[in-house]
């Protein structure tokens, strides 16, 4: 689609470009635009399109199509942009723009459009306020089925979205929930407060993002009503904002996970000094700390000396145990993430986790108890390493339990604990096992 809007743009051609702009989606006409190089071809098309659906594609764009479409658009053009966006729409660009184009963007806009922004940019960051447009249909119980669909027609027009209405009092206090299938099959004459269903989900304004995220996937929601501390609804969650929230938190996770500070841009628009800002932190810290396994290293040079063998284990117990902790330390943050674990599970889950090793750290323990007796006939190494390995991999196990849910318990997010930093705490512990053992056992 990209190429054949290209081509009609360059032979200028533009009833034909009409057409085809009228039959395609918008999240193909941003596609096309942010594919686009030269900021002439991106305004030439954005101005053909139809006034109502020019909104619509804006709010599909990147954030750098954006920004250059507010700087090429006069004041008429781009107040009215705004004003048919939705308002959370409206109020995420105001939140991503630099200030002088926040600025710009809140001058053009309609005053009551410019109040509702200011409402929601006043929402602390990340919290389900934040997220949540003020366009929706609210009913009042003594309505009747006809009147609820008068009261629609009229005013549902520039809501989001029409298929859940709430129901509440003349204090706008939340009351129930009615579905305009219900409002269907019911009788014209029938009260709404009849039909409503009063046992409903809802969030608060204060709420995290996340955690009302997470009750769609939990209650398969489409909306989600929000109320402020009076319960007083002030607000609605739909379910492309939900998918947008676990999309970013689920990219945080990752990052943090790979020891990486959270980018706020997508990764092509990061400057390199910004990737490299983001990195070298965490980098330096994980250097720092990997003195320590040196230092326990160094300790124990006579062990080497004595029996040099000893040193070309180090790197499988290292890797082993790493790797045993990386893996349940994922499991065990998307599990928190996903609410499937709380911070009350630690001991049945500390409990699961040593049986594992358990398991785990035995079936490699004789795999490599096998494997050294044949080819250097030294049981006393092997049952060494052995005997190390199997400790090592209940230790990383048990760390990789411990560090994550005690991250929650500090209010800290659980993926500060994954694998980098895991990794280095797993790692001194495997050395001090290791000579510890060989100590013992070789008398070293």
């Amino acid at each position: 689609m990209a190429e054949n809007i290209v081509k009609l743009l360059e032979e200028k051609n533009y009833e034909a470009l009409k057409g085809l702009l009228e039959g395609s989606n918008a999240v193909d006409i941003a596609a096309a635009l942010d594919g686009m190089e030269s900021t002439e071809q991106i305004l030439r098309l954005f101005r053909l399109l139809p006034k109502d659906d020019a909104a619509d594609v804006f709010s599909y764009l990147s954030g750098e199509t954006q920004e250059a479409l507010i700087n090429l658009l006069n004041d008429k053009e781009l107040g009215h942009i705004i004003d048919e966006m939705y308002l959370d729409d409206a109020a995420d660009l105001a939140g991503e723009m630099p200030a002088n184009l926040v600025r710009r963007l809140l001058r053009v806009a309609h005053p009551e459009t410019r109040a509702q922004i200011n409402r929601l940019l006043n929402y602390p960051e990340k919290s389900t306020g934040s997220i949540m447009t003020t366009e929706f249909v609210d009913l009042h119980r003594n309505m009747t089925v006809q009147q609820a669909f008068d009261y629609i027609r009229k005013n549902g027009v520039d809501k989001e979205t029409i298929y859940t209405c709430y129901v509440t009092d003349e204090t706008r206090i939340l009351q129930g929930v009615v579905t305009v299938r219900e409002l269907l099959l019911s009788p014209l004459d029938a009260r709404v407060g009849d039909i409503m269903e009063e046992w409903m989900i809802y969030a608060s304004t204060l709420d995290d993002q996340e955690q009302t995220a997470q009750l769609f996937q939990k209650y398969d929601m489409i909306t989600l009503p929000v109320v402020d501390q009076e319960k007083r609804l002030v607000g609605i969650v739909t379910i492309d904002d939900a998918v947008d929230v676990i999309q970013e938190e689920n990219t945080e996770d990752f990052e943090l996970m790979a020891a990486v500070s959270p980018i706020e841009d997508s990764y092509m628009r990061t400057p390199v000094l910004t990737h490299a800002r983001k990195r070298i932190v965490w980098l330096l810290f994980l250097m720092i700390s990997a003195v320590v396994t040196g230092s326990i290293i160094s300790h124990y040079e006579d062990a080497f000396a004595a029996i040099p063998l000893l040193v070309s284990f180090i790197p499988m117990l290292m890797d082993t145990s790493g790797n045993c902790g990386s893996q349940a330390s994922t499991l065990i943050i998307r599990g928190m993430a996903l609410g499937e674990i709380k911070t009350a599970d630690f001991f049945r889950v500390l409990w699961k986790e040593i049986r594992v090793a358990l398991v785990v750290g035995t079936s490699l323990g004789v795999v490599e108890t096998a494997y050294i007796f044949l080819r250097y006939r030294n049981l006393s190494i092997a049952l060494t390493v052995s005997i190390s390995l199997l400790i090592t991999v209940c230790l990383a196990k048990s760390i990789a339990c411990i560090l994550p849910m005690l991250a929650k318990k500090l209010r800290q997010d659980p993926a500060l604990m994954a694998a980098p930093l895991l990794t280095t705490v797993v790692d001194a512990c495997a050395m001090m096992v290791y000579f510890t053992v060989a100590g013992l056992l070789l008398h070293v």
